[in-house]
């Protein structure tokens, strides 16, 4: 019985002893062995260069036409003749709308009878002052011939006449503008007031698009700079475009009024919404492919090839194209950054250039 017990502690010992030995084997083995095991991570690279860098400022809004007018009728009356419908297409200075004329014939009728009495009285009065008329004393002649008119109701009678003939010509709408009609606001027979606004007209020299900008980027908007256009209506197709104004004033939301001339209008009307990508050239910027910057912990990360291994590199960011992106700091200017595989990779991990 004792030489079983003996027999057993013997192989116990013996066990702990060789995974001692084990274990000790297994520690004393390099780190280096290691990573010569682990495959190497393929991946593409760029190099980080600087250059021109186009930054790409988006923003939606709505296609207006360039010139929009309101045809109004200043004055009361009905409307006998409406020639016109909405869609049409008139020229700046065709009627489109007539009212009734009869009571502005008559009161210009009326002031053509109390011109001629007045001047009639006029001609009547002189004839006390023959002697004056007849000499050369201009600026006497003159004085009278003022205070005359002005006793006789001449010059009250001209201010009525021309009031009469301007009553005559509101009876006509003319259009203010070429375009089209649009939002015709009342029919043929229609009893309307002084000042209605009868239609509007949208003018037929181009389509405008109005967006909102960022107060930040508005500094990199000027005059005449190109844009490119997608309207909803189509939206595989580009219209340029270009910058004709910027409003001056910054609204609640921190936002800037910009104005975009179309260079085409083709199947399209004001109302429909579009997106607008306006260009701003940064020149001499650091950039690296967007495909370049990953985030840990929410900071910019670029890795760059060094001795095949990949070198990570906290990086400050700029502005981004949607393509590329500026790198402020970093990084130098020639750096091998790397576009793929990316996401996981480790600090100076073995990486494999894959060609192409």
């Amino acid at each position: 019985m004792k030489k079983q017990l003996l027999l057993s502690l013997f192989c116990l010992s013996a066990l702990a002893f060789s995974c001692e030995e084990k274990a000790e084997s297994v520690e004393e083995a390099p780190a280096e062995s290691f990573r010569n095991e682990v495959a190497a991570t393929e991946v593409n690279i760029a190099s980080a260069e600087r250059k021109s860098f186009d930054y790409l400022i988006n923003a939606t809004g709505k296609l207006e036409a360039a010139s929009e007018v309101m045809a109004v009728i200043e004055q009361a009356g009905y409307l006998i003749e409406l020639p016109i419908r909405e869609g049409q297409f008139v020229n700046k200075g065709k009627v489109i709308a007539r009212l009734d004329d009869t009571e502005a014939k008559l009161a210009l009728q009326k002031a053509n009878i109390s011109l001629r009495n007045a001047l009639a009285e006029f001609e009547s009065m002189k004839l006390g002052f023959g002697t004056l008329f007849e000499s050369d004393d201009e600026e006497r002649k003159a004085i009278v011939e003022e205070q005359l008119k002005a006793k006789s109701g001449v010059f009250l009678s001209e201010v009525e006449l021309r009031e009469a003939e301007l009553a005559l010509a509101r009876c006509e709408v003319k259009a203010p503008i070429s375009g089209r009609i649009a939002d015709l606001k009342f029919r043929e027979g229609s009893l309307v007031g002084a000042s209605s606004e009868l239609c509007e007209i949208l003018g037929s020299n181009g389509l405008v698009l109005r967006v909102k900008v960022l107060e930040s980027d508005i500094g990199l908007i000027s005059t005449n700079q190109k844009a490119e256009i997608f309207p909803v209506s189509n939206t595989s197709e580009a219209i340029t475009g270009r910058v004709i104004g910027i409003n001056p004033r910054v609204d609640d939301n921190g936002l800037v009024q910009v104005s975009l001339a179309l260079a085409s209008a083709k199947n399209l009307l004001p109302g429909m919404n579009a997106r607008a990508i306006i260009r701003a050239p940064q020149s001499n910027s650091l950039v690296v492919p967007k495909d370049a910057v990953v985030y840990r912990s929410g900071r910019p990360v670029v890795f760059t090839i060094v001795n095949n291994e990949s070198n990570w590199n906290y990086v400050e960011v700029g502005k981004d194209n949607g393509e590329e992106v500026e790198i402020l700091d970093g990084i130098e200017d020639g750096s091998i950054v790397i576009t793929s595989n990316n996401l996981q990779l480790a600090h100076q991990a073995p990486v494999q250039i894959v060609e192409g």
